[in-house]
């Protein structure tokens, strides 16, 4: 489960550092490799509830085992590539592929707790959102390093092992059959008890009982379609906002409107909004994963950028100055990680993310190393604080039978937070990281921290679970 969780994350960063050696070698500007962000993130965003709800369906081992297959297809593609489209293509591929190990493996440990009798496995939950989250930032680090051992095609090669192994550990332990939980065969009325049982945990979070054994569902292509016209018309204007571009928001609101009449209608639906629609607090841990994951997307990128362009640190140095991040960000989730307070670590987190976003603004271009490593050291507990406590808000908070799903959302959200990140980070920079760019960043960056720390705030449900569980382990004592 951990090495297919990380294939997304690492990607999604990895490439940061590569982007201006893989101009400078197939001749092309900036705007052009931004293409190779973009291309990921919309197959992403759109995959990763497409991928949960087929896991939802058909249980994780076969969407688990082709999206390793569809990785190392990309690696290939991505070692061989000829120019900048084939490039491209490779990301898109890489984007669907690495699109099943997180709602796979979200799905196995909650089916795993329902058989067991488990509440929250923390331990499992703690080390996948390690894996899944916290190590993007290690993402440029290993793309430096990469690159300077075997040039930027590496950052595309290094698939191919990864997806070697996922396929292996897939084939020899991933259960063949669906797990009980929302199995082929299992009855409405079990299915409802389940959704019942988590609703009572998290109130606010509704009981949902399906319609039929989920071995009847069908593929809602038409709920699939909508969806995605919805995603990539916002993610396409998200990536060049200007005034000539706001028809793709009107082609957002009405595939937007389309899609949740069509999926109200649907027995079957792709996505459920009633479930959604009436579980508020699920909704703002969606809200909350936006907003910190613009904050988060900003440093890598925008912060990278600025420290090879600003401060003019080569790839590998660059890459090496984000380490602090992803060990602070380790160690924060393994110490914090079985305690069960989701409402202090958010709280916690969003405060340092304001610090940090402060502490940017007094950066220049002779700023000392040593400064730059502390900063992004401070960025590193948040990343391990806000990643963890909202994973494990969804896990309390989601629908059992929709858990796929649910947790294919919250990537996609996730990624709507890179896509503002990176649409933000265009609009400051320009054409080259300057410091008076960063800073502009920056202050956009406090603003997003200071809404996750009013979303927050008002959110008292985030208390509920912890409450509960530490009541039930003094019972079992």
């Amino acid at each position: 489960m951990m090495t297919g969780a990380i294939l997304n994350p690492v990607n999604s960063s990895i490439i940061a550092v590569a982007l201006a050696p893989i101009g400078a070698a197939l001749g092309a500007d900036a705007s052009e490799t931004a293409w190779l962000i973009s291309a990921l993130y919309l197959a992403t965003s759109i995959g990763q509830p497409l991928a949960g709800r087929l896991v939802d369906m058909y249980g994780p081992r076969r969407l688990f085992l082709a999206g390793a297959a569809l990785t190392g297809i990309a690696g290939v593609l991505g070692t061989l590539a000829p120019n900048l489209g084939v490039l491209v293509a490779a990301r898109v591929i890489l984007g669907f592929g690495t699109c099943a190990g997180y709602p796979a493996a979200m799905y196995l440990i909650r089916s795993e707790a329902d058989r067991t009798g488990m509440k929250s496995p923390a331990g499992v939950l703690t080390a996948l959102a390690v894996a899944t989250q916290t190590i993007a930032v290690v993402g440029p680090t290993l793309g430096g390093l990469l690159i300077g051992l075997g040039g930027w095609r590496s950052t595309f090669a290094v698939n191919i092992p990864l997806a070697i192994a996922c396929l292996v550990l897939g084939l020899l332990f991933l259960p063949a059959h669906r797990p009980a939980q929302g199995a082929p065969g299992q009855t409405a009325s079990a299915q409802g008890a389940s959704a019942q049982a988590t609703a009572a945990r998290t109130p606010g979070a509704p009981a949902r009982t399906t319609g039929a054994p989920a071995a009847r569902a069908r593929i809602d292509a038409a709920g699939i379609l909508l969806f995605t016209a919805t995603l990539v018309s916002l993610l396409l204007f998200l990536m060049d906002t200007r005034l000539d571009r706001v028809w793709l928001l009107a082609v957002t609101v009405s595939a937007g409107a389309g899609f949740a009449l069509r999926e109200l209608r649907a027995t079957d639906p792709f996505i459920d909004v009633r479930v959604f629609a009436g579980n508020v607090p699920l909704l703002a841990t969606y809200a909350r994963t936006l907003v910190a994951y613009t904050v988060s997307y900003a440093f890598i990128y925008g912060f990278t950028q600025w420290l090879e362009d600003g401060r003019s640190l080569s790839a590998s140095a660059a890459g090496l100055v984000l380490l602090p991040t992803f060990a602070v960000g380790i160690v924060v989730s393994a110490l914090t990680g079985r305690r069960a307070a989701m409402l202090g670590k958010l709280v916690v987190g969003a405060v340092v993310q304001l610090a940090a976003c402060a502490l940017l603004l007094v950066l220049g271009d002779h700023t000392a190393v040593w400064i730059l490593v502390a900063v992004t050291a401070l960025l590193g507990l948040p990343q391990g604080l806000i990643s963890l406590a909202n994973q494990n808000a969804l896990y309390h908070q989601a629908d059992p039978a929709r858990m796929g799903a649910s947790s294919g959302l919250l990537r996609t959200f996730m990624y709507l937070g890179a896509m503002v990140s990176s649409s933000a980070t265009g609009a400051f920079f320009g054409r080259r990281a300057t410091t008076a760019g960063l800073h502009g960043l920056a202050v956009f960056m406090l603003a997003a921290a200071a809404v996750l720390l009013v979303l927050t705030v008002a959110d008292r449900s985030l208390a509920v679970p912890a409450a509960r569980e530490t009541a039930d382990a003094g019972h079992a004592a």
